[in-house]
């Protein structure tokens, strides 16, 4: 345990993680070893192996566009669309293919319908679309003619699809056929003429009537047909019949398109994440492996030297911001550690200088003959036994300074309450010893937040070492003003004052410059355990002599000046 700047109250308390590394030749593991900072500097890409991080960006990456894309295919909106559009052009081409037989109609009498006549041989000089087939039929239902579009059917095609959108397009095949049905198909049709008379009745009644089917290898076609009229009656039927599969055709090609979208945005997607899991996995793999190398004793006599933790402070993100914080947690930890070594070598300094004295006073009893000796040397071996006790205690008391400042809860409190409260339990003392402790406080309150008893300890320590150094006729001075956002508290005494070569070394644990007639009354730890606890609620302490304005600076002080500095 020791006692040590603390780390931990509030921000402004301890020292920023970058003050700390500033100036400081921070180096990762990797750094101190060539080879293994040539490696980092080499490395691309993760690891998907050794990385679990990249494999689940990677993964959750790459499920949202699966579910996009998989949403669109099976709700399959462009085929409805598709199917509409397609209903409708055929419709209205079965209408125009009526009124062009309309026109060939004669205004009045008779009209041959047969299939030898002028009339059905019109069928053969329409131009059909690929694949389409007409049927002009008279209107007791005989087939006066019939033509097809030169052109093999879509289905038939030679599939133009890639390895892995063919391979997609089978498993989409074969989950539409699991999941889907589609109810308005009707049963399956073998040739146009079974579609085109399925309508004929519709149409004889003169109805533009189509239907939705499937053909006899299973793709989607269209059937319309169309009353030919002259004044109003009916005396043919043409009937449109579309190519077989044309619609799934097209579906087809859409999906196909969707497909290799999906496949290059599959590739990108795996791309980009790669490059975000190796920004992210690389540097926290660094850190890990920097954490753990204090864990590992293997790793350790490997790697002999302090953990190093890699500087990404240039990085304006998280990962940034978490290497400031591990460097600063480490940072403090091997400061704490030194303050550990170094309080353990001052206690053992401190410690050692009583038990010498003791040593030598009971080897001195031995051969002591006179009664004034032997008690001349019980005096000193009860003056370093109390000293011991005290050392002891103080050292007792620093120790734990640390981790209790971390456990208590700060509250806003009246600072000028509890000066007021200090000042008049303490001038009682120091009235007893013949000096004057003078006040000035200003009449409004001041409320700070903090921990109201440990800077009470403070104000006790720095007012009672004042009026131990003055004498019967000094005085002590405690006086506050507010100045923007900070509170100073100033105790002056008009004592002997602090050596000039001291005033660097007052908060020096151990260090202690009092009068010959005490020595060894004190611990040297008080103005110590005062700096850290003013420090660990972010404000400032310092010491100064007191001197009149322009006065020479190796003149003899008027007094010594303890200047306490907090926000407010």
């Amino acid at each position: 345990m020791t006692a040590m700047p603390h780390m931990g109250l509030k921000e402004s308390r301890a020292k920023k993680a970058g003050d700390i590394l500033l100036g400081e030749d921070w180096l990762s593991p990797e750094d101190s070893d060539p080879a293994l900072r040539g490696g980092r500097d080499k490395r691309g890409l993760v690891s998907l192996k050794r990385s679990p991080l990249a494999r689940k960006i990677i993964i959750f990456n790459l499920m949202a566009l699966v579910v996009l894309v998989a949403g669109v295919l099976f709700l399959n909106p462009f085929r409805d669309s598709l199917v509409v559009q397609r209903e409708q052009g055929f419709v209205t081409e079965a209408k125009l293919i009526a009124d062009v037989f309309e026109a060939r109609l004669p205004a009045e009498g008779p009209v041959d319908l047969s299939p030898q006549g002028s009339f059905a041989a019109a069928v053969q000089n329409l131009s059909l679309s690929a694949g389409t087939s007409i049927l002009l039929l008279d209107k007791d239902g005989r087939v006066l003619g019939t033509a097809t579009g030169a052109a093999q059917s879509p289905l038939a095609a030679k599939d133009q699809s890639t390895l892995i959108t063919g391979f997609l397009n089978a498993i989409w095949d074969g989950m539409s056929r699991l999941l889907s049905s589609d109810s308005t198909r009707g049963p399956a049709a073998v040739d146009p003429e079974s579609l085109a008379r399925a309508l004929f009745e519709r149409a004889v009644a003169g109805e533009t009537a189509v239907n939705l089917g499937k053909g006899a290898q299973g793709g989607a076609l269209f059937s319309v047909a169309s009353p030919v009229e002259r004044a109003g009656e009916v005396l043919a039927v043409v009937a449109l019949v579309s190519a077989e599969g044309e619609i799934d055709a097209l579906v087809r090609n859409e999906r196909e398109q969707i497909l290799q979208m999906f496949v290059l945005a599959l590739l990108v997607s795996i791309g980009l994440s790669l490059v975000l899991a190796s920004t992210i996995a690389n540097p926290l793999s660094d850190l890990a492996a920097a954490a753990e190398l204090g864990q590992d004793k293997d790793a350790r006599k490997m790697q002999p030297g302090r953990v190093r933790i890699p500087d990404l402070a240039g990085r304006p993100d998280e990962i940034g911001r978490l290497s400031v914080a591990m460097r600063g947690m480490v940072a403090a930890l091997y400061d704490r550690i030194d303050a550990n070594e170094q309080f353990a070598a001052d206690v053992a300094h401190e410690i050692k200088n009583p038990l010498a004295s003791l040593r030598s006073a009971v080897a001195s009893m031995h051969v002591a003959k006179r009664d004034d000796q032997r008690n001349r040397l019980l005096e000193v071996i009860d003056h370093d036994v109390r000293r011991l006790d005290r050392l002891v205690s103080d050292i007792s008391n620093a120790s734990r300074l640390d981790s209790e400042l971390v456990k208590e809860e700060e509250e806003d409190f009246n600072l000028t309450r509890t000066l007021m409260n200090l000042s008049e339990y303490l001038g009682q003392q120091a009235a007893e010893k013949g000096v004057e402790l003078i006040t000035d406080f200003p009449p409004d309150p001041i409320m700070i937040s903090g921990l109201e008893a440990r800077l009470a300890q403070v104000f006790v320590n720095l007012i009672t070492n004042a009026v131990s150094f003055c004498e019967d006729g000094d005085a002590v001075r405690v006086w506050m003003r507010k100045r923007d956002n900070r509170v100073l508290v100033v105790v002056e005494d008009t004592g002997p004052g602090i050596p000039e070569q001291a005033l660097t070394k007052v908060f020096k644990r151990f260090y202690s410059e009092r009068p010959q007639g005490q020595f060894g009354n004190n611990s040297g730890l008080g103005l110590s355990i005062s700096k850290q606890i003013v420090e660990a609620h972010g404000g400032v302490i310092w010491a100064e002599n007191i001197r009149p304005t322009h006065a020479d600076a190796t003149s003899d002080p008027l007094g010594a000046r303890f200047v306490v500095g907090l926000p407010v």
